[in-house]
C-alpha cells in the first residue's frame, strides 16, 4: 500500500480556496462526490474545533466557512506586519505597495500550503477510523514540533470521494526585523533548524529548506503508520505501472515526450525557419535587446537601493529621536522642540528620494559604466541564438537522415 503527502498553494486559477474542503459548494453538481455519504465527513478549524455534519445539533452551532476562518487568522495575526510595511512605505514613498492580511492570504507566496493525505488507492485502502487516527496523531506531533512557526488552520476528512484522503492547510511565519509577525516560509523554517539539503551550495529550486522539512514529514507519517501496523511500500510507484522496472518506465515516458516535441517542431518549423530569415542582422537585434535588458536593470536596481537607502535611515533618524525623546531630564518644550527637529528630519529624507534615483541614474548612464554592464548581457544573448541554431541545425540534419523521412521524402517525389 502507498502513502501519498501532495503540497501546493495555487494553481492555474491562483492561490487554492478551501471551499472544496469544507463542501461550501453545490455538491449536488460534482458528479465524483457522493451526497449521502458526505454527512460522515469530518471538519475542524483552529476557531470552531470540530465539525460532524451527521450531528444536526452540533452542526448548527458552526458559522464560520473554512475560508471565512483563514481570513479571520491572518487579520488577527498579521494586521501588526501590513500597518508596520504601510507606515514604511509611506515614508520611503512606496505606498502604492500596501497590503492588507486578504492580500496576504491570496498571495501565491504567502496563502496557506494544502497538503493531500491518503494511504491507499481507488483498490485498496485503509478504513477511514484507521486514517483518522494515525492523521490526528501526525498532527498533534506536527504542532508538538513545528507548531511555533508553522500553524495548522483547517483540516476535512473526505468519505465522500473514491478515496478516503484528508485535506489539511497550514501557514508558515516568523518575526521580520521590525519585530513583527509575517508570513514567510524559508524564515520559519530557518527558525525551526532546518537545514539546507546541500548546506555548502547556494539556496535554489532544487535546494531549499522546504524539501528538508517535507522529508521529515513524511518520516513521522511512516513511523506513525508503522505503530498502526501498517507496512507501507516508501518506494514512490510511477503512473501505478509495477510491471515495469524504473528505468523501462522512464525510457518509455520520454520516447513518448520525444515523440510529441517532434510533432510540435515538425508544425513551427516553418515559423523557425521566417524568423531565422528575418533577423539578417543579429548584432543589432542584440544591442536592442541588451539595451532594453539594460534599462529594465537599472530601474530594479535603483529602485531597490532607494528602498533600502531609506529604510535605514528612517529607522536610524526614528530609533535617535525617540531616545532623544524618552529622556526623563528633557522638559515639555524641549520634547515637542526636538519632535519638532526629528519631524523635520525625516520630511528631508522624504525629498531625497528623487534626487537618490537622478543620481543614481545618471552614473548608470555614463557611456564607460553602460558598455562595460552591458556586454554580459550581448554575450548572453549571442549564446543563446547560437544554442537555438545548433538545435535548429541538429534537427534539420536527424531528418534528413531519418530512413522513415527519407522514405516519406523518396514516395511523395513519386507522387508527382
Amino acid at each position: 500500500m502507498k502513502l501519498t503527502r501532495h503540497n501546493g498553494r495555487s494553481g492555474k486559477n491562483g492561490a487554492y480556496n478551501p471551499k472544496h474542503n469544507d463542501r461550501r459548494f453545490d455538491i449536488g453538481n460534482s458528479d465524483h462526490i457522493d451526497q449521502e455519504r458526505a454527512k460522515q465527513n469530518v471538519y475542524w478549524d483552529c476557531y470552531q474545533g470540530f465539525h460532524f455534519p451527521s450531528d444536526r445539533e452540533q452542526e448548527d452551532r458552526i458559522v464560520y466557512s473554512f475560508e471565512q476562518i483563514e481570513q479571520a487568522y491572518y487579520l488577527e495575526h498579521y494586521a501588526a506586519y501590513c500597518e508596520g510595511q504601510h507606515e514604511r512605505n509611506r515614508q520611503t514613498g512606496h505606498s502604492s505597495r500596501d497590503r492588507t492580511p486578504q492580500d496576504l492570504w491570496k498571495d501565491k507566496k504567502t496563502c496557506p500550503e494544502e497538503s493531500l493525505i491518503q494511504i491507499g488507492t481507488m483498490e485498496s485502502s485503509v478504513p477511514p477510523e484507521v486514517l483518522a487516527e494515525i492523521t490526528a496523531e501526525f498532527f498533534e506531533e506536527f504542532d508538538r514540533r513545528f507548531g511555533s512557526h508553522i500553524h495548522i488552520l483547517d483540516w476535512s476528512l473526505h468519505l465522500d470521494e473514491a478515496t478516503p484522503h484528508i485535506h489539511e492547510r497550514h501557514v508558515f511565519d516568523c518575526e521580520n526585523r521590525y519585530g513583527e509577525v509575517a508570513p514567510q516560509q524559508e524564515k520559519a523554517l530557518e527558525a525551526l533548524g532546518f537545514d539546507l539539503p546541500n548546506p555548502d551550495q547556494k539556496p535554489s529550486k532544487l535546494n531549499n529548506r522546504k524539501m528538508t522539512f517535507d522529508a521529515a514529514c513524511r518520516a513521522m507519517l511512516f513511523d506513525i503508520c508503522a505503530k498502526h501496523g501498517l507496512h507501507l511500500d516508501q518506494e514512490p510507484e510511477y503512473g501505478g505501472r509495477k510491471y515495469l522496472e524504473k528505468q523501462d518506465y522512464i525510457l518509455m515516458k520520454q520516447k513518448e515526450k520525444l515523440a510529441v516535441q517532434d510533432k510540435q517542431i515538425e508544425s513551427k518549423k516553418a515559423d523557425l525557419e521566417a524568423l531565422t530569415v528575418r533577423i539578417e542582422d543579429t548584432e543589432a537585434f542584440v544591442e536592442e535587446i541588451s539595451d532594453v535588458a539594460y534599462e529594465k536593470a537599472v530601474e530594479v536596481v535603483t529602485d531597490k537601493v532607494i528602498e533600502e537607502t531609506h529604510n535605514a535611515d528612517f529607522d536610524m533618524v526614528l530609533h535617535q529621536g525617540k531616545k532623544v525623546v524618552d529622556d526623563p531630564a528633557l522638559s515639555p518644550k524641549g520634547k515637542e522642540l526636538a519632535n519638532r527637529i526629528f519631524g523635520n528630519l525625516l520630511q528631508a529624507f522624504s525629498g531625497m528620494t528623487q534626487a537618490i534615483s537622478s543620481k543614481l541614474k545618471q552614473l548608470f548612464h555614463e557611456p564607460e559604466r553602460k558598455d562595460e554592464a552591458k556586454e554580459p548581457i550581448r554575450k548572453s544573448i549571442r549564446e543563446a541564438l547560437a544554442r537555438n541554431q545548433k538545435k535548429v541545425d541538429a534537427y534539420n540534419a536527424a531528418r534528413a537522415t531519418d530512413p522513415d523521412q527519407q522514405r516519406k521524402k523518396k514516395n511523395r517525389n513519386m507522387e508527382r
